[in-house]
């Protein structure tokens, strides 16, 4: 057959990372990686002069990826949603500070923070200092309770 299938495989696998990198990363890098597995393949057979080498390894390489490495790259690439700064303030409880009325505001403690608060429902009763309160949400730097 000659090294044009090993040119073949590296030309190839070189297409492969190319598109991944102009698809953006769309595929979570198996393009990429195939295309990585199956250069090398080819770069194999042509450092050993055998077509067969280069078949071979670019298979052997791309099944190792797809049959080991590619759920441990996915777990490491998963990205978790998890509530940061303010927003993971949301669902907490707090002590009143200051008495907080329908249509006025007050203050509590949450943690170590002293923050403004106005009370969700504004036909709620008031919330006097010592009261418990739950975090509904926050606008600017207010907290919404409950």
């Amino acid at each position: 057959m000659g090294n044009w299938v090993n040119w073949l495989l590296v030309i190839g696998g070189g297409i492969c990372i190319i598109a991944e990198l102009a698809l953006g990363a769309v595929t979570g890098f198996d393009l990429a990686l195939l295309g990585v597995a199956v250069s090398a393949g080819g770069t194999l057979g042509l450092v050993f002069g055998s077509t067969m080498v280069g078949i071979f390894s670019a298979g052997a390489l791309a099944l190792i990826y797809l049959a080991f490495l590619r759920r441990l790259l996915r777990l490491r690439l998963t990205v978790k949603n998890q509530s940061s700064n303010v927003d993971a303030l949301v669902g907490h409880t707090g002590v009143v500070t200051a008495r907080i009325a329908p249509h006025s505001a007050g203050r509590v403690k949450v943690g170590d923070e002293i923050w403004r608060a106005e009370l969700v429902e504004p036909q709620a009763p008031p919330r006097n200092p010592g009261d418990t309160i739950t975090i509904e949400g926050i606008e600017g730097v207010t907290l919404r309770v409950r």
